[in-house]
């Protein structure tokens, strides 16, 4: 992993210009006050390098990824495995992973697909607040 990159942090790689993206992030970020997860957009230089160190398309933006313990999740795994790190409610999510994938990532897909007409998009990657600047990876 990249050594500016705290060997025990999780990594959440989202799409920084798809405002239901950031507004995911946006949702984490409070409810990870020990700052379990750092961030970093999908088309940032870091998040490129992690989707290709984990093998993952580096073309593909409609995915949220979660890097942690040197493995990779994408789409509905990774919200299901982010949701259930937050832990307290979001842990209902869990168990949804028996679900079988395809169900869940063909809605995910569905999602994904519309989010830019449903929620908008941005015209550059979100700025982080800055309580919580450090916690975005460049």
């Amino acid at each position: 992993m990249d050594e500016d990159i705290p060997d025990d942090a999780a990594v959440v790689l989202f799409d920084g210009v798809c405002n239901l993206c950031s507004g995911f992030v946006q949702f984490v970020l409070p409810r990870d006050p020990e700052g379990k997860y750092r961030f970093a957009s999908l088309q940032s230089d870091v998040g490129r390098s992690l989707l290709a160190e984990h093998d993952l398309a580096t073309d593909e933006l409609d995915s949220v990824v979660l890097i942690e313990d040197g493995e990779s999740y994408v789409k509905s795994a990774a919200i299901i495995r982010i949701a259930t790190g937050l832990g307290g409610a979001y842990r209902l999510l869990s168990p949804f992973r028996f679900v079988p994938r395809a169900v869940r990532d063909r809605a995910y897909d569905f999602v994904a697909d519309n989010r830019y007409r449903w929620f908008g998009k941005k015209d550059r990657c979100m700025m982080p607040p800055g309580d919580a600047e450090s916690r975005f990876l460049e």
